[in-house]
């Protein structure tokens, strides 16, 4: 499992995003660049213990009212051949060194395991804590799989980032958050599985909402 450490990071992920958020379609923020605070996220193992996977949620009170965006992250070591679109920056980590960080959606190590997430096969852990499995985050799958360990095309739109897998399923990154009415999260109509997770909302208490729906392709006549 992931070692949380407890040091410094220069410059910081949040700095890091202020500059990159107001770049996507995604970003729906004020003119002046976003105003940024973390308030949940999870991370995932990558079985090499290579890669850091971070699913970062942070709140944005730049515009009107606060918009929450899911962010996933990954840390590498060195830089990710051919990702160089999806770098955010680098930073200097305290005991790390110096780590390229990308938006996770493009990382193949990020994609495979959050697809692991969907099937069951990975266990998301908390986000701050070392071995600790985040029991706020849930998933299901209808039926038994499997699903898809690659997504190699990757698309943004207005709310979200869909990546297609070469069979035509789609893993949909929630890129904009929204708590489910109820406190209980649902996969949307035709949805064959889906992750959710948690975070602080303006009232101080914990919303839920998804972050990630799996769309599978309509069978063949």
């Amino acid at each position: 499992m992931s070692v949380i450490h407890r040091t410094t990071l220069e410059p910081t992920k949040l700095e890091l995003l202020a500059g990159w958020l107001p770049t996507r379609p995604w970003y729906h923020g004020g003119p002046e660049g976003p105003r940024l605070s973390r308030v949940g996220g999870f991370r995932l193992d990558d079985p090499k213990g290579e890669v850091g996977i971070e699913f970062m949620v942070v709140r944005d009170d730049s515009g009107d009212a606060p918009v929450f965006y899911l962010v996933p992250l990954t840390y590498r070591g060195a830089p990710l051949d051919g990702a160089d679109a999806a770098l955010l920056g680098t930073a200097e980590h305290g005991v790390l060194g110096r780590r390229w960080i990308y938006d996770a959606c493009h990382d193949p190590v990020a994609v495979a395991e959050l697809a692991a997430l969907v099937e069951g096969r990975a266990e998301p852990q908390a986000q701050s804590v070392s071995d600790t499995p985040d029991r706020e985050v849930t998933r299901a799958l209808a039926g038994e799989g499997p699903v898809p360990a690659e997504f190699p095309a990757v698309a943004d739109a207005e709310e979200h980032t869909e990546l297609t897998a070469p069979d035509g399923t789609v893993l949909r990154v929630l890129r904009t958050l929204h708590p489910a009415p109820d406190g209980a999260p649902q996969a949307e109509p035709g949805a064959a599985g889906h992750v959710a997770g948690a975070w602080d909302a303006p009232d101080g208490t914990r919303a839920q909402g998804l972050m990630a729906l799996l769309l599978t392709p309509p069978p063949a006549p």
